[in-house]
């Protein structure tokens, strides 16, 4: 999932009750729960070894607790901090009549609080059609839930919600005069993380009956080899699928709800490309190795002599020659906020030029040339 909903989710984690444990946990809970897409850092390399590296350790049950780990790391240096220029600043610290905090710092309750959350970035990047790899190293097979978008409005509305409310809730009372209550909001968070898998069970289903209309109605003659199903924002009884048979994918738009299936065989078919010998030294390449490793959907064809945006085509002499190699996913090759017909290039495109049907180059992915 995009940033936003791992924020807010680390956010409801720890207004849920584990607040209450121990101070800190809140900000535990929301550091963790984004901490794993710090691996984004490795876009300063080039968008090659990015697709390589994201979703790559700190998304796995090995390095998660790892992430906890170094999020409590975090706080407890600015704790240390904190309190060391506390005690500088204020001499009446120093006081024993001074009464202690009514909360103190539970290290191991912090370090439980952030190993949820960070667990949770690993759940939620689960459910969306990006999928990742959760027992890597030891297993390097991707999983993906595609039962939900990678950003999902329901979802935010959901967590806004569980944590806007109480804080309206408390200008209220301030405005009145009531008495403060300590740790509100436990029951807005509670509900929305409620709300948030009841959501997943409910797309999960409408998956499922997807999968099912699909098996019951003939959409293409050709045998299908197999089939994948990509959700759409916001309306969970609407869904692309793509079927692969020996020669062509088949693409078409499905309704749960009215139980409709939409496909065209002119233009909702995509042709397998030709393996040319471009193509074959493409995958050889470390973007076609990258890509081919994680789009399990993946498309590579030749384009001939096309200049990708932002990337300069190799300068060759006369008696040599270039072409380009286009790869994508058929998993993002659809207008998720439009029709559902393919729209243009993805950002998850990758493309190189091949030099006389061997040599690589210049690669890149998105108009962003790798480094």
């Amino acid at each position: 999932m995009e940033p936003i909903t791992h924020f807010l989710t680390g956010a409801c984690i720890g207004r849920a009750g584990l607040n209450r444990k121990t101070t800190y946990a809140t900000l535990a809970a929301v550091l963790a729960a984004e901490a794993a897409d710090l691996d984004v850092l490795w876009s300063f390399a080039g968008p090659v070894e990015e697709l390589k590296h994201h979703r790559g350790i700190t998304h796995t049950f090995l390095g998660a607790p790892f992430v906890a780990g170094a999020v409590v790391g975090v706080i407890w240096i600015g704790h240390s901090l904190w309190m060391r220029r506390r005690r500088t600043i204020d001499p009446l610290l120093q006081n024993p009549k001074v009464p202690p905090a009514p909360t103190s710092v539970r290290w191991g309750w912090l370090y439980l609080t952030a190993l949820i959350a960070a667990l949770s970035h690993l759940l939620l990047d689960w459910t969306n059609n990006y999928g990742l790899r959760p027992f890597f190293p030891f297993n390097p097979r991707w999983y993906a839930g595609s039962f939900v978008f990678i950003a999902e409005p329901v979802i935010w509305a959901l967590l806004v919600l569980a944590l806007l409310v109480p804080w309206i809730f408390g200008l209220a009372d301030s405005e009145i005069g009531a008495r403060a209550k300590p740790f509100r909001g436990r029951s807005w968070a509670i509900f929305a993380l409620t709300g948030m898998a009841v959501l997943w069970c409910w797309r999960w289903a409408e998956h499922a009956q997807a999968q099912a209309m699909l098996e019951n109605i003939q959409v293409t003659s050709a045998p299908v080899n197999r089939v994948a199903l990509e959700p759409y924002p916001v309306n969970p009884y609407r869904w692309h699928a793509i079927l692969e048979t020996p020669d062509f994918y088949q693409t078409a738009e499905i309704n749960t709800w009215t139980g409709e299936i939409v496909s065209e065989p002119l233009r909702d078919s995509i042709h397998k490309p030709t393996d040319t010998a471009a193509v074959e030294a493409a995958k050889r390449t470390p973007l076609g190795q990258v890509y081919l490793d994680w789009g399990i959907w993946a498309v590579v064809r030749d384009v001939g002599q096309e200049p990708v945006a932002a990337m300069n085509p190799p300068d060759l002499p006369p008696n040599r020659s270039w072409t380009t190699v286009e790869f994508s996913d058929l998993r993002f090759a659809y207008s998720f906020l439009g029709t559902g017909r393919q729209a243009g290039r993805s950002p998850l495109g990758g493309w190189v030029y091949i030099v006389d049907n061997h040599e690589d180059g210049g690669e890149g992915m998105g108009g962003r040339p790798q480094k």
